[in-house]
């Protein structure tokens, strides 16, 4: 499985990179929506949703919001929308306390998660674009997001592999570990004074952004958890089966759904305290 694994982003990795620095925000956003709206079938199954019309329209819905959100990145609205997806996170917090809450394969509960496919995907994808866009070196921070994210699951995988006895949460995903919490929370500070250096952050705003990237990795976990969540109670190992070794495609962008809105909002309020 870990080679596998490693194929596998070897192969992802320089992909992503170059769609990153390279793309025009446009052509980025465009890329984005189509793992957003791939990422969003994926969910539509662990949501309990089987007709493939009703999914199908599901997606149609989904790119007419792409497209109105893409007018709107310039709006005050764009940040409530970005504000949104943070407090969905963060009301997760909730669902994962109570893991058996709409396990029941009803219309409602199916409704509720499409819901909650909504606040996690359109927030992340809007803040994307909005990062990527951004004048000051915005392409090296949406770059630096993801790195966080691949830091985070590498220093995981690795300490809780070395270190791992205590369970995170035994019961929604028993392969995850403090030891594996910590290791991320290392591996991605580190990152985090690395590339915020680079980028020429110093002095208050590099310690600031490092207290920024610990929280978008706590953020990367959480989102991890709710996916582990929704495929427990959908009684399935992965959300598809489309890169060998990985899963779907929502297994590979769980976390970063959840990660950027986060790390968008709080960058946006550390320029306006700390930036001269």
């Amino acid at each position: 499985m870990l080679k596998q694994r490693t194929l596998t982003a070897l192969v992802l990795a320089p992909l992503a990179i170059a769609m990153i620095l390279l793309l025009p925000t446009a052509g980025f956003a465009l890329v984005i929506a189509a793992i957003s709206l791939q990422a969003l079938w994926e969910w539509t199954r662990l949501a309990g949703v089987t007709s493939i019309a009703v999914r199908a329209a599901v997606i149609a819905a989904n790119t007419a919001l792409l497209g109105l959100l893409w007018l709107l990145r310039a709006t005050p609205f764009a940040w409530y929308a970005i504000g949104a997806g943070v407090a969905w996170w963060l009301l997760s917090l909730l669902w994962l306390r109570h893991f058996s809450y709409a396990a029941a394969p009803t219309r409602e509960n199916a409704l509720l998660k499409l819901l909650a496919a909504e606040l996690a995907v359109l927030p992340a994808w809007l803040g994307f674009v909005q990062l990527h866009g951004s004048a000051d070196h915005g392409r090296y921070w949406a770059l630096l997001v993801i790195i966080l994210v691949w830091s985070a699951d590498t220093g995981a995988y690795f300490a809780g592999k070395r270190w791992g006895t205590t369970k995170l949460a035994p019961r929604i995903s028993p392969n995850k570990t403090r030891a594996g919490a910590y290791g991320a929370l290392v591996l991605a500070g580190l990152v985090a004074l690395a590339g915020g250096w680079m980028l020429g952050e110093r002095d208050a705003m590099l310690l600031a952004l490092l207290a920024l990237a610990l929280l978008t990795v706590l953020a990367s976990i959480l989102g991890d958890l709710i996916e582990s969540l929704l495929k427990r109670q959908a009684n399935v190992k992965d959300s598809g089966t489309l890169f060998p070794g990985h899963g779907g495609l929502l297994d590979r962008v769980d976390s970063v759904f959840s990660a950027v809105p986060v790390f968008v909002a709080g960058k946006a309020v550390l320029d306006l305290l700390l930036a001269p």
